[in-house]
């Protein structure tokens, strides 16, 4: 078709349509009683209906939290400052008539006393935000660029992982700004370069300013020994990496892993809780590659109104937690013991829990939205019917580490995490479970993956974990041979006879008995026992095998039954047959694998006046605490 100049230049002008766009401002007038005062202004709005909504979810998390009951005067205007009607479909969502407008601005006032990594936390000593549950967001502006220009206090700073342009913290789209918290106020920054990558940490605390250094030397070396498993660090989007750290007495333990930063929280301090808090600084580290980077495709895209089911998380969340104690062993700052204790409680548990027969490893992980953080007034059976897919992968990291090192000489569980990482190297390639066993089939073979998969991750076969840590020189043995063991129940116990406070575990010997929570044992081999010292002295006199005759009030009854006493199935690690073959294997498995080395960290006794390695607890000289200093 052809056209004449003439009449092209006569055509009517079309409307301009304004691009979509977001802009968010925070003021904190009244922060002192935990209140943030939110301005959003889209623009660019096309529907004419505005659908704005609080999120559900948020990244990191797998269950719903209803974010929109901390939001209250929400209000909306057009350019021009009329006010636009609202309605209200549903307890998360705010309709808003645009009455042929393009541009409106919500304003709202949001509530948050919980500073952790899911809420948010407002006082006069800083704002810990996390964006899911602060910023509200509309329906067909998902893939619309917005920044956030933070009206701070004086002597405030703003700590987040987006980047910053002309005084806002901008994101592309709505994902990379919920994934971005922010943590707003006069913390302190430690600041390192590894391997080419830059790494901040911005450091809230009551401790000293040497304490604070230690620290920020000893997460250095943290990045270092992660980056030796991949071999490289990740190209974090702005070419930084941000740990936002909140050890204060009144936030809640959290630690919650995003793209280019962490956000942890913790009411324990630096003087004598480090290992605790470096323990918990290494998992979510290493998440920046496993889960934000080696995505599963049961997460990508994450929903915010409603939950992801993964049947992936034993090895997003599980390896991780594997990974976190064997980064500290590696870099020496947890000892041995620390390590394989840590361990024997993943083995103890997968081992011994009941909910073991009833569940895999994949069903484990999809239970997720059930149990992460999730709000329930009914009382549940988790304690016979469900193991921590944190702990289920641990134990699987474990076990499938020392099959692979002593089947295939040379190579490791790292070689299976670098295999997905090249293999799905951002969130936009995904993996699936399959692509998972593919992965390690190219690192060991097809028979060995296959049977993993197979048995252990798709079955419920535990894995021969007394052999497997011998390759090491370790030894798995029972922690309480010989023992009278009732079942892991909890009793309060007064002059009324002792009262069982939670479920019984299915093959227990109050399960057996006929026992459950909320059911009173009056009487034991007909003695009262009044004190949690008299029935441990009761059970001293016994061994496992012993009937004993109790008399109990259960919810319909008076009854006299039997009790058969077993045997504790606690398990512990310990140092077994040592060889120049164990002790290879154990010093492979173990030492370091930083490409780059990290700044001395010790800790310091103030009686000897001596400096000892981070993994000492207590000086060798006088056995005192020790505590952590800057290396020199």
């Amino acid at each position: 078709m052809k056209w004449s100049l003439l009449f092209l230049l006569t055509l009517p002008e079309l409307p301009s349509v304004a691009q979509q766009a977001v802009r968010y401002e925070l003021s904190f007038p009244n922060a002192v009683h935990h209140e943030v005062e939110v301005r959003a202004t889209f623009s660019g709005v096309r529907q004419p209906v505005l659908e704005v909504v609080m999120s559900r979810s948020s990244p990191g998390r797998y269950a719903l939290h209803e974010f929109a009951k901390n939001v209250y005067r929400l209000s909306a205007q057009d350019s021009a400052g009329k006010p636009l009607e609202i309605t209200r479909p549903s307890a998360y969502q705010w309709n808003i008539q645009m009455l042929g407008k393009d541009t409106v601005t919500v304003q709202y006032t949001l509530f948050g006393d919980h500073a952790d990594g899911t809420y948010a936390g407002i006082d006069a000593a800083h704002a810990h935000l996390n964006l899911p549950a602060t910023l509200a967001w509309a329906h067909g502006f998902e893939q619309s660029p917005s920044t956030v220009k933070v009206n701070a206090p004086a002597k405030w700073q703003v700590f987040t992982q987006l980047p910053q342009n002309d005084g806002s913290y901008t994101a592309p789209n709505l994902d990379r700004l919920m994934d971005g918290p922010m943590e707003i106020g006069p913390g302190t920054a430690h600041n390192w370069t590894v391997g080419g990558a830059r790494f901040r940490m911005a450091l809230h605390h009551q401790g000293t300013a040497e304490e604070g250094a230690a620290f920020a030397q000893a997460v250095q070396a943290i990045t270092a020994e992660e980056e030796g498993v991949f071999g490289a660090f990740p190209k974090y989007d702005d070419g930084l990496y941000t740990f936002l750290l909140d050890y204060l007495p009144y936030v809640h333990g959290d630690g919650m892993e995003h793209r280019n930063s962490t956000s942890i929280t913790s009411t324990r301090n630096l003087a004598d809780s480090t290992s605790e808090l470096l323990d918990t600084v290494a998992h979510e580290f290493f998440h920046s590659w496993n889960v934000k980077r080696i995505r599963p495709k049961t997460l990508q895209p994450f929903d915010f109104e409603r939950t992801n089911i993964s049947g992936e998380l034993w090895f997003a969340e599980g390896f991780t937690n594997y990974y976190g104690p064997l980064t500290l062993k590696r870099a020496g700052i947890w000892n041995q013991d620390q390590f394989t204790n840590d361990m024997a409680r993943a083995v103890n548990t997968v081992l011994t829990a009941p909910g073991r027969q009833l569940r895999s490893p994949v069903e484990m992980s999809r239970m997720a939205p059930f149990v992460d953080a999730a709000a329930a007034v009914d009382s549940t059976n988790t304690r016979n019917t469900y193991i921590s897919y944190y702990t289920y992968g641990q134990a699987l990291a474990l076990g499938i580490d020392l099959s692979i090192r002593s089947q295939f000489p040379g190579k490791s569980l790292d070689d299976w995490m670098r295999a997905m990482w090249h293999r799905h190297p951002d969130a936009d390639r995904p993996y699936t479970l399959d692509d998972l066993q593919q992965a390690l089939a190219e690192v060991t073979n097809a028979n060995f993956a296959a049977g993993i998969f197979e048995r252990h991750i798709h079955g419920r076969e535990p894995m021969d974990y007394k052999t497997l840590l011998a390759h090491a020189g370790f030894a798995l043995e029972n922690a309480a041979t010989g023992k009278a063991w009732l079942g892991r129940t909890a009793f309060t116990i007064d002059e009324e006879g002792a009262k069982l406070t939670d479920y019984t575990l299915r093959g227990s010997p109050l399960y057996d008995a006929g026992l459950d929570r909320g059911d009173r044992i009056l009487d034991w081999d007909g003695k009262a026992i009044r004190s949690q010292l008299e029935l441990d002295q009761f059970l001293a006199t016994h061994k496992p095998g012993d009937r004993i005759a109790l008399t109990a009030q259960t919810r319909s009854e008076k009854k006299t039954l039997e009790l058969v006493l077993g045997s504790a199935p606690e398990l512990r690690v310990v140092d077994g047959k040592s060889t120049p073959e164990t002790i290879a294997f154990r010093e492979d498995w173990l030492s370091s694998k930083a490409k780059h080395a990290a700044p001395a960290i010790y800790k310091y006794c103030p009686l000897c006046k001596r400096k000892h390695p981070f993994e000492y607890e207590k000086c060798p000289y006088d056995g005192s605490a020790l505590h952590i200093t800057p290396g020199k």
